[in-house]
């Protein structure tokens, strides 16, 4: 248990790495006037992936969840890939990525990276880790409660992200019509 308590952690360290480039991203895009949308849910977001790392550890010591190496390593290289996909993420949109919803306006949409294939590739990390993370050592009911919860919540956050970035998909579509 204790290299999976590492992992955990080693997770964790992760999300606060991510909230220091989100707030140095967060001063850029308001000294260029972006507007913040979905503020009233993220909140839940922080308290989800939170109880994620706290549930992952709970459910291992708590339930007694036992290690299967099949599924154990298979997940732990699920997990590093969702790693890998964040973070191409959060460099291919640069100063622009935050883990709240700041649009700075007339900017451009990031047609590159992962955006190539994906509106959203950031959330096929997220998906992807809420549901490996746990199962590296067997907790299960972690992985099923964060999932469906996830779930709801980025039915929220995908529309709130989708509505806030209108205006630069409508330019990008101007642009495309007129042959630009």
């Amino acid at each position: 248990m204790l290299w999976f308590t590492l992992l955990v952690l080693a997770v964790g360290a992760e999300r606060v790495a991510e909230l220091v480039v989100a707030r140095r991203n967060a001063r850029w895009s308001l000294a260029r006037g972006a507007v913040e949308a979905g503020q009233r849910h993220y909140p839940a977001m922080v308290a989800l992936h939170t109880g994620l790392l706290v549930g992952c550890l709970a459910e291992v010591r708590l339930a007694g969840r036992s290690f299967d190496p099949a599924l154990g390593w298979a997940m732990a290289a699920v997990v590093v890939a969702a790693q890998a996909l964040r973070w191409w993420c959060i460099r291919t949109l640069g100063p622009r990525w935050n883990t709240r919803v700041l649009v700075v306006p007339d900017l451009p949409l990031v047609a590159s990276g992962p955006y190539r294939w994906l509106s959203h590739p950031n959330y096929v990390a997220v998906v992807a880790e809420g549901l490996a993370l746990p199962l590296v050592h067997g907790a299960w009911v972690t992985a099923l409660i964060f999932t469906v919860l996830n779930a709801a919540l980025l039915t929220v956050r995908i529309r709130c992200e989708n509505r806030a970035l209108t205006p630069a998909r409508a330019a990008v579509g101007s642009r495309a019509g007129a042959g630009l």
